[in-house]
């Protein structure tokens, strides 16, 4: 919680994922495998009678909208619009950004110190919903259940995130939501210049800040 990004070095990236990012311990990533024949992308338009909550993810680069699986994923974006009703996410920034892969953030401020959070949420990845351009979809360690606030937009398809299976290994992400306005501000943000910051690789060098993310409905 990404050219996508080929399995060579995908052992070094796997710290993408941590929702803990003072664990950097070298673990194996997600295998990349076989999409379930009955898994399907949520339709675009949600039912009039019943709406899915949608989110402003205003950033110094610029505004996103993000529509919210509440019917797929309903542990997973309670959890995440909790943190949004607590202001939590304002301030914090996207700290790890991979041209071709993702951009992660939800947890860490701009002088890479991570936020305490709530307790960690069991992952839904179960849904089928797939880790497509432009969905969102929780950060984790290796630990099936370890997603607690951060998250990560996928800026291709990345199908080797999918749920594939029940070990760990095949588990996969779970996708909560999709960027509906602002692709513009997603590939924005995806090609600015990164560096390294102690243990922390692909941090912009100029911080993209998460000014607030608030409730549109």
């Amino acid at each position: 919680m990404l050219t996508m990004l080929r399995p060579l070095i995908l052992s070094t990236l796997c710290v993408l994922f941590l929702s803990s990012c003072n664990d950097n311990r070298p673990t194996s990533s997600p295998k990349e495998g076989k999409t379930s024949p009955d898994a399907t992308t949520p339709a675009a338009t949600p039912a009039l009678n019943n709406p899915n909550p949608v989110v402003v993810i205003k950033t110094s680069l610029g505004e996103m909208e993000v529509e919210l699986f509440s019917g797929l994923a309903p542990l997973t974006v309670a959890n995440f619009l909790q943190y949004v009703d607590d202001n939590f996410y304002d301030g914090t920034i996207f700290h790890r950004v991979m041209d071709n892969f993702m951009i992660q953030g939800g947890g860490m401020t701009p002088d890479m110190k991570e936020k305490a959070t709530r307790p960690a949420i069991k992952n839904e990845a179960a849904n089928a919903v797939l880790n497509t351009r432009g969905t969102i979809a929780m950060a984790r360690t290796m630990d099936v259940d370890s997603a607690t606030s951060q998250f990560f937009i996928n800026v291709i398809d990345n199908p080797f995130l999918n749920h594939t299976g029940t070990s760990p290994q095949e588990f996969g992400y779970c996708v909560f939501g999709k960027v509906i306005q602002g692709f513009e501000v997603m590939d924005k943000i995806k090609g600015v210049s990164t560096h390294s910051v102690d243990m922390h690789q692909n941090v912009p060098i100029t911080p993209v800040v998460i000014q607030s993310i608030k409730r549109k409905r």
